[in-house]
């Protein structure tokens, strides 16, 4: 019998809901005093897959790391364009929940919603979304790029833990279906 596998949110927010700045900046994020990693690692073992948004994928390309930081997962960027798979990355232009529910009957671990708000928001309307753990950090940005989007779903939830690394708390919800 295989392990089902769960698609995951697993992201970082202010406390009054933002992900981001206008201007997509993290460096709030770095001003917190965490603990360790803050638990990243421990959560990027339960994940072989990683699913993320063009804008997302670009946002990444542009930053100064030394290697792809998910080489070692399978990668899938949705997007609206036809764009040439990588070595670490395949693009997918077709229907996001039919590609979901294929990934999800697979063999394997759990899916990572790294990002963006518009894949998420998709994600959460349609009901794919079955885990999220949100870390939250001891900020008021005012404005900037919402976890949420308003929109017509809603969600009910139930508290799976919480616990947390110095300055930051972590929910983790599971979606009741």
């Amino acid at each position: 019998m295989s392990k089902k596998r769960n698609v995951v949110l697993f992201i970082a927010s202010s406390l009054d809901g933002y992900i981001a700045t206008k201007d997509e900046s993290l460096d709030w994020l770095y001003d917190v005093e965490g603990e360790g990693d803050n638990g990243y690692s421990e959560f990027y073992s339960t994940v072989d897959t990683v699913v993320m948004g063009k804008k997302t994928y670009d946002w990444i390309m542009n930053q100064d790391f030394k290697e792809f930081p998910y080489e070692n997962k399978a990668c899938y960027v949705f997007t609206r364009s036809s764009t040439e798979n990588t070595k670490n990355v395949t693009f997918v232009n077709e229907d996001l929940t039919i590609f979901t529910d294929k990934l999800k009957r697979q063999d394997g671990e759990n899916i990572w919603i790294v990002g963006g708000g518009e894949l998420l928001h998709f994600f959460l309307k349609e009901n794919l979304v079955d885990e999220l753990i949100i870390t939250v950090a001891p900020a008021i940005l005012g404005k900037g790029i919402p976890l949420f989007k308003e929109g017509d779903y809603q969600l009910n939830l139930s508290l799976k833990t919480m616990r947390n690394f110095n300055q930051f708390v972590e929910l983790h919800y599971e979606v009741q279906k």
